[in-house]
This record gives C-alpha cells, structure tokens and sequence, in this order.
C-alpha cells in the first residue's frame, strides 16, 4: 500500500490498515527510525487499574479491618460496677 504525504508532513493510513489494527481517530502513534525504515505503533495506554492488579493478594475483609484499627471496643461492664449501683 502506498500513501503520498502532504507539504505539511502529513500521511494517510489506508482505511484497511486502521480497521485492521482497530486505530481510531485521535488515538496516539509512535513514529520509530529503524535501519532506514520509518516504524509507526500504536501507543496503548495501560488502564492505570490494571497497575493496581495482584497488589492486593486476597480479598480484603473491611469491617476485620476497622476493628482492627479501631482496638478493642468500649464495654462499659468492663469498667467495673457503676457507682450509682453501689449506693442502693
């Protein structure tokens, strides 16, 4: 396939091409130098979740952890006996 490119440096991607690598308008190419040929990619961003990904080893169980983090609650019968109680 052949493509002519414009005074303002501009070339188009046969229609065939694009559909065929799935390249959308607006999406990022990379141009690369190689050997004296011109190599153009697609830039794939990699979804910034996808990172986060095998981080967690296993499920995370939330109300565990805030108790955890809290310490122990507050049990008033640990306090020992009222002193209301003790007067009657």
């Amino acid at each position: 396939m052949k493509s002519r490119m414009t005074e303002r440096g501009q070339v188009t991607i046969p229609k065939s091409l694009r559909k065929s690598l799935g390249i959308l308008p607006g999406e990022e190419l990379e141009f690369e130098e190689q050997r004296g040929a011109l190599l153009l990619r697609r830039v794939i961003r990699e979804d910034p979740l996808r990172k986060l990904v095998g981080l967690i080893r296993e499920p995370l169980d939330v109300d565990a952890y805030l108790a955890e983090a809290r310490g122990p609650a507050y049990d008033p019968d640990l306090d020992g006996p009222d002193e209301d109680a003790s007067a009657h």
